[in-house]
């Protein structure tokens, strides 16, 4: 087909939150002539994994709240003044009762992302901007053409398709290694209604995070039920057909995750923390780095200097690991259940007086804060970031929902939910005749092998490499390149090579480079090839693919702040 058109022909691959996000800015961008084509591989648009059944059945519950969710169209109170009868009765939401703080049925918030993309393409129309939708379609790969300037996507069983920039949005992804090899060995619990059946023996999960919370409420319902006495005792009982059945977490620091309290901003105070100019000025001061003891200090500590002064004082002197090992040893110090329901009375309390825990709403925002200067760490501070801070905010900034609380505590109080420590080292091996076998010392450092006739691996989205990424014809003629940061201290680099580390290489140079999870980007989601020249033509907000310069997935906000850096390039 001509590219010789006033158009600006503008591809969105993913039609999910991140392609619907990208897809609201073109469209208030207020450029002229612009074909916008969106292509979706399910049936539908706005929903993407996690809202969709591909994510969840009726059990699942967002962490978020209408408050907390940044507006697309219209908010979620006011869609449901429009929102069809029957949807809202499906989902037992009371459109006179609603209440913006509390969280809703992920199903029906994925009812209402749809309806957002449509009213954002009926917007588009009346603003002359050209919209075409290919749903139920597969992109097969990405073509750069660096001597015409544009970008090919081949498409399944159809003609190429020439644009002048693409947008890839392609949302979660879980390869599947083992699964559908081995009976009952499952790479995710994705999606939930393949766990839904009846079980009569133990289960393993790895991982205590909001994933394998899904997967609790999924298996929990399917081999029991939940009741509620008059005094608001919450009960969980077996079926009696499931009468061994049990779930074991298995959790490298044996700890459940934090819960869900009042937040006092509910966009997280981004704006408290270091600017980019601010980011862009030390990193030019420095050699080409940031450090990371740097951003701990400005983006998280010195929030407390106004708001607490005396947790400001407390921790004014610790360094990164010193914080983190306090932290961590008050919740190692007691029981994981006990800890849960001493939090969740505190989150509780935090919710009734809306009143913020507000330590753990500023550990949120350095996590989604250290998305930006992440690319310019050292090397050296990347391992530090990935063996000691993200292991604390993965637990602490879960914000598990009080009802999800509710059916881990009765669980556990049948008998039914256990949690079991395995510690750094452990490792899981697939039981050829179905499920898998753990390996992993006990606190005494005994060794202990457990096998389980079902194993559901719950540790969340994997960060994807750069041989994982979809589109080859990108990688074949270098149009991506690996993502790698470089050892400021070249000793330490060296010292990390002798000792074998097989992500750290010696270059050319005789510097020493750290490979992190997935491809290059900029700070604008361009991909940016072994030269280090980005392209102006392709946007990468995948965050699979992305996860070692973007390590904070923080769903809605992540969309959110991702386009408006891709549109400040194309309205550059």
């Amino acid at each position: 087909m001509s590219v010789k058109t006033t158009k600006k022909r503008i591809a969105i691959l993913g039609g999910g939150p991140c392609g619907m996000f990208i897809y609201k800015r073109l469209i208030e961008s207020g450029l002229k002539n612009l074909e916008i084509e969106i292509f979706e591989r399910k049936a539908y648009l706005g929903s993407g994994m996690p809202y969709s059944s591909e994510g969840a059945e009726k059990e699942h519950i967002t962490n978020v709240s209408d408050n907390e969710i940044p507006v697309i169209f219209n908010s979620i109170e006011d869609w449901i003044k429009t929102a069809p009868e029957s949807t809202l009765k499906e989902f037992d939401i009371d459109s006179v009762k609603f209440n913006e703080y509390k969280v809703l049925p992920r199903l029906f918030f994925g009812e209402y992302l749809s309806a957002q993309f449509d009213l954002l393409i009926k917007e588009a129309a009346r603003k002359s901007i050209t919209t075409k939708v290919h749903l139920n379609t597969n992109v097969t790969d990405v073509f750069d053409d660096k001597k015409a300037g544009t970008v090919k996507v081949m498409i399944e069983g159809k003609d190429e398709l020439i644009f002048n920039e693409i947008m890839i949005c392609t949302g979660h992804n879980w390869p599947k290694k083992y699964e559908g090899k081995i009976p009952n060995y499952f790479d995710s619990p994705y999606p939930p209604k393949k766990l839904a059946k009846q079980y009569n023996h133990p289960i393993a999960l790895k991982g205590s995070s909001l994933t394998a919370v899904d997967a609790v409420r999924t298996l929990a319902r399917n081999n029991g039920n939940f009741t509620q006495k008059e005094d608001g005792t919450y009960l969980f009982k077996l079926d009696p057909k499931s009468s061994e059945f049990k779930i074991v977490m298995h959790s490298r620091n044996g700890l459940l995750p934090a819960i869900r309290f009042h937040l006092e901003d509910s966009h997280l105070g981004k704006e408290t923390t270091l600017s980019k100019n601010e980011i862009q000025k030390c990193v030019k001061e420095n050699g080409g780095f940031i450090s990371l003891d740097f951003v701990f200090e400005k983006n998280f500590k010195e929030q407390f200097k106004g708001k607490e002064p005396k947790f400001y004082e407390r921790i004014k002197d610790m360094d990164l690991e010193t914080f983190v090992n306090a932290m961590m040893d008050y919740r190692e110090k007691l029981p994981p259940f006990d800890l849960f329901k001493k939090e969740y009375a505190e989150a509780e309390k935090s919710i009734e007086k809306r009143e913020s825990i507000y330590w753990k709403e500023v550990l949120a925002v350095l996590s989604f804060a250290m998305n930006y200067p992440a690319k310019y760490l050292p090397a050296e501070d990347m391992i530090r970031l990935q063996k000691v801070l993200m292991p604390l905010i993965s637990i602490v900034i879960a914000f598990v929902p009080q009802s999800s609380c509710r059916d881990l505590m009765a669980l556990h109080d049948a008998g039914v939910l256990d949690i079991v420590s395995v510690g750094e080292d452990s490792r899981v091996e697939p039981n050829p005749d179905g499920g898998a076998t753990y390996y992993y010392e006990d606190e005494d450092g005994k060794e202990i092998s457990k096998s389980y006739e079902m194993f559901v691996d719950c540790v969340g989205q994997p960060h994807l490499s750069f041989d994982d990424f979809p589109f080859k014809g990108l990688i074949n003629d270098g149009t991506i390149s690996p993502a790698t940061l470089q050892f400021k201290d070249a000793e330490k680099g060296k010292l990390e090579f002798e000792k074998k580390n097989k992500l750290v290489k010696q270059t050319a140079e005789g510097n020493y480079d750290l490979s992190v999870p997935g491809i290059t980007i900029n700070d604008y989601f361009q991909v940016v090839d072994k030269n280090g020249d980005a392209n102006e033509r392709i946007f990468i907000l995948a965050v699979p693919y992305i996860g070692g310069y973007n390590p904070d997935y923080s769903g809605i906000d992540f969309c959110e702040a991702a386009s408006e850096q891709v549109m400040m390039k194309i309205n550059a």
